[in-house]
């Protein structure tokens, strides 16, 4: 955990709860740590640019804040600096409250997670919209043409501080790409068997039958 980013979530208010159930000692050693602006380093940068999904909190004008998922292929976020990533943000139900939240409030907290490791990455950040017309150089960098999604404008933002999480409580979940491998290994395997056994039998194999006790 990083200086800075104590120094932005714990205010006086969650310090007193610290006091108040007996952790405020284990961080207290953190307070003589210089804070300035935390930069990527290899570590994040690259479990950044393995997420194919990420949560985003905005603030609304209300005071509430506002959470949406953001997704799309592997890699799909882009670093574009040691203190700065994008992706394009793609249509969805166009609600645009994210938007319209970055639109008076451009601080952001990101959420990444990475289910079958049972890691946690939690990013404070400035978002900068970008206009898909007005800045044809950053949106190449941050758009996979491969990907069929409507993109409506790039997303920037703008590192402050992280923090890398505990594995406690994450329930580990794989994709079906991440877990297709093993599924394809364990049909061929059992195809296998399947003709072993039917040599052993003396007869020919043939085609798995689902009916099959």
């Amino acid at each position: 955990m990083t200086r800075r980013f104590l120094n932005l979530v714990f205010t006086d208010l969650v310090r007193d709860q610290q006091l108040l159930h007996g952790s405020r000692q284990t961080y207290a050693r953190h307070d003589d740590v210089p804070d300035v602006r935390d930069q990527l380093t290899v570590a994040e940068t690259e479990f950044l640019t393995m997420r194919d999904s990420f949560y985003l909190a905005s603030i609304g004008a209300t005071g509430w804040p506002y959470v949406q998922h953001r997704g799309g292929p592997p890699g799909f976020i882009k670093i574009l600096g040691p203190d700065m990533f994008g992706i394009a943000d793609y249509r969805g139900n166009r609600q645009y409250v994210s938007l319209g939240n970055f639109s008076g409030d451009n601080r952001a907290a990101l959420f990444f997670m990475d289910y079958p490791q049972r890691a946690r990455l939690k990013i404070l950040a400035r978002a900068h919209v970008v206009d898909l017309t007005e800045n044809a150089e950053i949106m190449a960098k941050l758009t996979d043409p491969s990907y069929g999604a409507k993109v409506e404008r790039g997303l920037l933002f703008e590192v402050e501080a992280y923090d890398w999480n505990c594995s406690q409580h994450i329930t580990p979940r794989y994709t079906k790409a991440e877990i297709t491998p093993t599924i394809n290994a364990l049909e061929r395997e059992i195809a296998e068997l399947r003709e072993e056994l039917a040599r052993f039998a003396g007869v020919s194999p043939s085609p798995a039958d689902d009916t099959a006790p």
